[in-house]
C-alpha cells in the first residue's frame, strides 16, 4: 500500500504527548486506521482474524481477567537456553558468546520480536535550538534544547524531527555522565500539574545534578507515533517512503531505540558530555524501549528499566498479568515486528525462539537495574516476579563473562535491593513509577561511573 493522504491524519500524533487533547472522533479515526493496518499485516502473514486469540483483561472483575495466582503462572517446561547454540551445542567460552551465540540471539529478536532496522535509514543532523543558563531547585544547570533533523530528501512527504533536551551542571569543569530518559517535553503548565501530584523531595533531574551528573530527555513520539495508524509515518514510514512495512521490519520499540542511538551520536560531539558514561532509563512502554536500546546499543554503559513488563524484562512465557495475546493485538502490535503477531494466533508463547532473559543477556557484561512497583499499588498486570526472573535467568551469561548475576534465585521481599551484581532488582512500595528507586539506581551507577 502506497503512502496516502488519509495517513496524513496521523502526522499530528507523531509529535504529540498524549491523545487526551484530541476529540473522541479523532481518536476513533486513529483506532480505525490502526485496525486497518493490523488487518493488512494479518493478510501479509496469511492469518485469518478468527485464528487470533484474545488477551486477558487487566480488570480483575472481568470474566476474562488476567491470572494473578502465582501457582498458575508457570505453564512452560523450560526456557530457551542463552548458552546453547541453535544447533544444540553448548557455548563454552566468553569468546563463543561474544562472537557467535550473541549474534544468533540478535537475529531471532530481529526476525521474530522487535523487527529489523533497514539499511537505508536516513542520517540525522542535530541543531541546538536554545541554550539556557538557569537553576533547577538549588542546582545551576545548562539546558540545551536540540532537534535532530532526519534527512527526508529521498521522500519529502514525511518529516521527522527528534526532540531532545540535555541538562548538565553549570559549573562543571569536565565532561559528565548523562542518563537519558525516554520521556516527555512537558509544557510549563503540564509540568506544574505533574509535580503537584508527586511526593516532596528532589526530582530525578535534581538528584543527578546533585551528584554532578547530567540528564537528558528524549521524546519517543517525535521519532515514531505510538500507534498502528502512524506506522507509515515517522522514521519507519520515512525509511519505507510511505509504504506499509513487511512482517520482518522494525516496530515502534526498535524505532525508539534507534532514536536513542542517534542521541548518542550527538553526545559524542558535546564537550559537556562524557560519552563513555551514558545510561538509558524509561518506564512502562518506555521501559520496554530502554531495555531494547540497551541490548542493541553498546555505547550505553548502564540501564535503569522501570516496570517494563511483557515485551520488556518480564518472561513472556509466564501466565500472569499481560500476555503475548495482548501485545499482539491491534492496540499494541505496532511496538513489534509483524512476525510477532503469529504467536497469538497459529503459534503460542511457548513457540517463541527467545524470551526476555535473553534480551537482558544481550546487555552483558554491562549493568542493568530492573525496577518495579508494589502489586497492591501498581497491580499484577506488569508481573514484578516475571521481570525479576527475566533478570535472574540472564545470569549465566553474565557469569560466563566474569560478572556477577542478580544474587538470588527467589523473588525478594518488597523494598529489598539486590544490587551486588551486574543485574540488579528492587521492587519499591510505590505505584507505576521509577521515582522511589532513583536514589538506589544512582548509588548503583556510581560504582561504575565513579571508579
Amino acid at each position: 500500500m502506497r503512502f496516502s493522504t488519509t495517513l496524513l491524519l496521523v502526522c499530528l500524533l507523531t509529535g504529540s504527548q498524549a491523545n487526551a487533547q484530541f476529540s473522541q472522533a479523532y481518536r476513533d479515526s486513529i483506532r480505525a486506521l490502526s485496525e486497518a493496518d493490523y488487518k493488512q499485516m494479518l493478510d501479509q502473514l496469511g492469518i485469518d482474524p478468527s485464528e487470533m486469540r484474545h488477551g486477558p483483561s487487566g480488570n480483575p472483575s472481568d470474566p476474562n481477567a488476567a491470572n494473578t495466582d502465582e501457582s498458575k503462572a508457570k505453564t512452560y517446561e523450560m526456557l530457551p537456553d542463552a548458552l546453547v547454540f541453535n544447533n544444540g551445542d553448548t557455548v563454552r567460552s566468553a569468546t563463543e558468546w561474544l562472537t557467535l551465540r550473541r549474534a544468533e540471539i540478535v537475529e531471532l529478536f530481529d526476525r521474530e520480536i522487535y523487527g529489523r532496522v533497514p539499511d537505508n535509514v536516513p542520517d540525522v543532523t542535530w541543531e541546538i535550538l536554545s541554550v539556557l543558563d538557569t537553576v533547577d531547585g538549588p542546582y545551576p544547570v545548562i539546558i540545551k534544547h536540540l532537534v535532530g533533523h532526519v534527512d527526508n530528501s529521498g521522500f519529502p512527504e514525511i518529516s521527522v524531527d527528534i526532540d531532545l533536551v540535555i541538562g548538565t551542571p553549570a559549573h562543571s569543569k569536565k565532561a559528565v555522565p548523562v542518563i537519558t530518559e525516554f520521556g516527555f517535553n512537558w509544557t510549563a503548565a503540564q509540568l506544574a500539574r505533574f509535580r503537584s501530584r508527586q511526593p516532596e523531595g528532589p526530582t530525578w533531574k535534581q538528584q543527578l545534578l546533585a551528584r554532578g551528573w547530567g540528564y537528558a530527555v528524549l521524546v519517543p513520539v517525535s521519532i515514531q507515533a505510538d500507534n498502528g495508524a502512524g506506522i507509515a509515518q515517522g522514521i519507519i514510514g520515512l525509511a519505507n517512503k510511505g509504504e506499509t512495512r513487511t512482517p520482518g521490519e522494525w516496530g515502534v520499540l526498535r524505532a525508539w531505540a534507534w532514536g536513542a542511538s542517534r542521541a548518542i551520536d550527538y553526545y559524542e560531539t558535546d564537550p559537556d558530555v562524557d560519552a563513555s558514561r551514558l545510561g538509558i532509563e524509561g518506564l512502562s512502554r518506555y521501559g520496554k524501549a530502554a531495555i531494547v536500546a540497551m541490548a542493541y546499543e553498546p555505547r550505553f554503559a548502564i540501564a535503569f528499566i522501570g516496570t517494563s513488563g511483557a515485551g520488556g524484562t518480564k518472561l513472556l512465557r509466564r501466565n500472569l498479568g499481560e500476555q503475548v495475546e495482548n501485545l499482539a493485538s491491534s492496540g499494541e502490535y505496532h511496538w513489534f515486528a509483524g512476525n510477532f503477531i503469529k504467536y497469538a494466533g497459529p503459534l503460542t508463547k511457548n513457540d517463541l525462539p527467545v524470551d526476555a532473559h535473553q534480551l537482558v543477556a544481550l546487555c552483558a557484561p554491562r549493568p542493568v537495574f530492573i525496577s518495579s512497583g508494589a502489586p497492591d499499588v501498581e497491580g499484577q498486570w506488569v508481573d514484578a516476579k516475571g521481570m525479576f526472573l527475566g533478570g535472574m535467568h540472564a545470569g549465566s551469561v553474565y557469569k560466563l563473562l566474569g560478572k556477577n548475576d542478580i544474587g538470588a534465585n527467589q523473588f525478594p521481599a518488597q523494598e529489598t535491593a539486590l544490587t551486588d551484581g551486574e543485574i540488579a532488582f528492587r521492587q519499591h512500595e510505590g505505584g507505576h513509577t521509577t521515582g522511589p528507586n532513583w536514589p538506589y539506581f544512582i548509588r548503583y551507577a556510581s560504582r561504575y561511573f565513579e571508579k
